[in-house]
C-alpha cells in the first residue's frame, strides 16, 4: 500500500478524554454495501471473528473484496489499484444516468476511543473511475463531505468541519484518492472542530490500514522457494522461508503452531520446520516425532490451507506483508485478516479446528478475521463470539 503522511495523535486511552467504554483499538466493526455488485442496502455487523456464508454466488467474495478495497484507500492507494475492475463493482441492473455514468456505493464504521465514526463512499465506475462524493461523520455531526462539482476537473470539493471564525474550510482534494486519509495534510488542527476532524479520521485510518487478504494457493506452496525476506505473502508460496524465519524467533508461537497443525493434519506432528537444500533454495516439513519427515509438497491442499491459516492467526505485522501505521503504536492497533474460502478445500475436522484458533486468537484482541465458509452449519460449530452474517436471506438485489 502507499504510504500515507504523519497522522494527528489523539488522546490515548487513560486521558480525561477518554471513554471507558470504548475499544483502545480501532476497528471497523459494520461494512455498509449501499449499491455494490449483488448487493444493496446491505448493512454486516462485523465482531472480532466474523464468518460470510451462503451458497455460491451469494455475494460472501465481493463484501470481502469491499472491505480490502476501503482498506487500500485508507493506506493512501489510489482509486485504480483498490478497485482493478470497478465496471464489476457497478450494480448490474444499475442504469446509466443523462451523462452515461454508473458507479457504487460502499461505506463502514470505525469504533475506537473517539466513539463509532462512519464513512461513506460514491464511486463512478463508468465513464471513467473517480470519487464522486465522500462523507465522514461522529456523533452526528459531518466532518467532511466532498462532491464533484465539476466533471472536466480531477478533482471534487470538499468541506470538513473548523468551528472557528468560519463553520467549515472548503478546498479541493483529488478525485482518485480517500480524503480522510488526506486530511492530516490540510488540516492545521488550531480549533476543537479541527482536532475533532483528525481524531476521526486518524482512527478511521488505523482501522482500516492493518489489514492482511489471504487466499493460500496448494500449487504454488509446494515447490521449494529461495530466502527473502521471509513475510507472509497473501498467497503463502513464501511459507517455507517464514518457518525459517519463525522457528527461531519464537519458540513459544511455533510451539502453538505444532499444536494446532497436529490438529488439523494427518498423522502425528512433533514439529514444523524448514531445511535448506543444495541450491540454496528452501523448504518445509512436517516432523511426524519417528524418523520420518514430511516434505509439505506431499501434503494435500486442505492440509496446506489449513497449515498457512494457522501461522496467519498466530503471527502478526511482523511476519505477515502488510502496512501498519507506522506512527501508531502497535499495542494500539489491530490486524484484520481476510479469508476469502476460509474452508476451502478443507474437510469438517480441519474447519473446525482452524475457528476453534481464530476464536481463542480474536479474543486476544490484537487480531480479528472475516472470513467466508461455504455453509453455514461450519460456521456455527466454532465457539461463541463468532459473528455469523448468512447472505442466504435478503442481502442482495
Amino acid at each position: 500500500m502507499t504510504a500515507t503522511p504523519a497522522l494527528y495523535l489523539p488522546d490515548r486511552p487513560g486521558t480525561p478524554d477518554a471513554h471507558p467504554d470504548r475499544p483502545d483499538r480501532p476497528c471497523v466493526t459494520e461494512l455498509r454495501l449501499s449499491a455494490f455488485a449483488g448487493h444493496r442496502q446491505a448493512v454486516f455487523p462485523l465482531g472480532p471473528l466474523t464468518l460470510f456464508t451462503g451458497p455460491s454466488g451469494s455475494g460472501k467474495s465481493r463484501a470481502l473484496q469491499a472491505y480490502e478495497a476501503l482498506a487500500r484507500l485508507g493506506g493512501g492507494a489510489e482509486l485504480g489499484e483498490a478497485f482493478p475492475a470497478p465496471a464489476a463493482c457497478v450494480p448490474e441492473r444499475a442504469r446509466p444516468d443523462a451523462q452515461r455514468r454508473r458507479g457504487f456505493r460502499i461505506g463502514c464504521t470505525a469504533d475506537g476511543p473517539q466513539g463509532p465514526v462512519r464513512l461513506d463512499l460514491a464511486v463512478q465506475a463508468e465513464p471513467e473511475l473517480r470519487i464522486v462524493g465522500e462523507r465522514l461523520t461522529s456523533g452526528g455531526l459531518v466532518l467532511l463531505e466532498t462532491a464533484l462539482r465539476d466533471p472536466g476537473r480531477a478533482a471534487v470539493q470538499a468541506a470538513w468541519h473548523t468551528a472557528g471564525s468560519s463553520p467549515v474550510t472548503r478546498a479541493p482534494l483529488p478525485d482518485d484518492r480517500l480524503g480522510t486519509a488526506l486530511l492530516p495534510l490540510r488540516v492545521a488542527g488550531k480549533t476543537d472542530g479541527q482536532r475533532r476532524v483528525l481524531a476521526a479520521a486518524e482512527q478511521m485510518v488505523v482501522a482500516l490500514r492493518s489489514v492482511f487478504a489471504c487466499d493460500p494457493r496448494p500449487r504454488r506452496m509446494r515447490a521449494p522457494v529461495p530466502p527473502g525476506a521471509g513475510r507472509l505473502l497473501p498467497g503463502c508460496e513464501n511459507l517455507a522461508d517464514v518457518l525459517w524465519r519463525t522457528r527461531a524467533e519464537c519458540v513459544r508461537r511455533h510451539a502453538l503452531l505444532t499444536s494446532a497443525v497436529g490438529a488439523g493434519c494427518a498423522g502425528g506432528v512433533v514439529d514444523l520446520l524448514a531445511e535448506p537444500l543444495g541450491d540454496g533454495r528452501i523448504r518445509a516439513l512436517l516432523d511426524r516425532g519417528d524418523g520420518l519427515r514430511t516434505p509439505l509438497e506431499l501434503l494435500g491442499d486442505g492440509e496446506l490451507r489449513y497449515v498457512a491459516l494457522a501461522l496467519v492467526l498466530l503471527t502478526g505485522p511482523g511476519v505477515l506483508e502488510v502496512d501498519p501505521v507506522g506512527e501508531v503504536p502497535a499495542a494500539l492497533q489491530t490486524l484484520t485478516v481476510l479469508a476469502d474460502g476460509f474452508d476451502r478445500c478443507m474437510d469438517s475436522r480441519q474447519t473446525r479446528e482452524l475457528l476453534r484458533l481464530a476464536a481463542r486468537m480474536c479474543e486476544r484482541g490484537h487480531i480479528r478475521l472475516v472470513g467466508a465458509v461455504s455453509e453455514a452449519p461450519r460456521a456455527t460449530e466454532a465457539d461463541d463470539g463468532v459473528t455469523v452474517v448468512d447472505l442466504s436471506r435478503d442481502t442482495r438485489a
